[in-house]
């Protein structure tokens, strides 16, 4: 499925975590309630109480109109369509409940995210329902021999306690190139950081 300013939605039944404290980046410590949003309604929900996020307001992903060119064949492992389709994943796994296997989407089997496969599923454990949406990837950068690139992200939905929360930001992804030595799982797209943050 090509990712652009056409966003792709995921709609996820999952958890909860705790505020953030200063510099936290995983993703799991950065999901912060924000009880100023009413609360949305379940699965595929047009309630318009929910925050609406559309692209280019406070709430939602930057409103990039430039979609990605539709691929004409299998997605390359290096391209920025297989980074998207990683965060895609990930958020697929999260409905689902999957934590474990959403954490090894993280750097390092799942230690990029900073938190031990029981952290990383109890940090979800709060949210009643969780959607998420991601935008255009970026153009991707080298350092080191290995590239990067970012991914705008945002999760939204409700707590188990009642209230809502919205975080929009982007999620790092590196892999290491194509070089003499490297394995195949390094060569794939791993999430290496978030820096989601609370929005109205």
């Amino acid at each position: 499925m090509p990712i652009g300013s056409a966003i792709v939605i995921a709609t996820i039944a999952a958890c909860s975590s705790q505020a953030p404290e200063p510099g936290e980046q995983n993703l799991a410590n950065a999901m912060v309630v924000n009880n100023s949003i009413a609360p949305a309604t379940g699965d595929n929900t047009t309630d318009s109480t929910q925050p609406s996020g559309t692209p280019g307001t406070p709430g939602g992903l930057p409103d990039d109109r430039t979609p990605l060119e539709e691929p004409q064949g299998p997605i390359a492992p290096a391209s920025a369509e297989a980074a998207g389709q990683v965060v895609q994943h990930y958020g697929a796994l999260l409905k689902q409940r999957k934590f474990a296997e959403a954490r090894k989407l993280w750097g390092q089997d799942g230690a990029a995210s900073g938190l031990s496969e029981s952290q990383f599923a109890a940090a979800y454990e709060k949210y009643a329902a969780i959607h998420s949406e991601i935008g255009k990837p970026t153009d991707m950068e080298g350092a080191a021999g290995s590239s990067y690139i970012t991914v705008p992200f945002r999760l939204y939905g409700t707590m188990k306690g009642g209230g809502s929360f919205n975080l929009v930001g982007p999620l790092t992804l590196r892999r290491v190139n194509d070089v003499p030595g490297s394995t195949e799982a390094q060569r794939r797209w791993h999430i290496e950081k978030s820096d989601l943050k609370p929005r109205p």
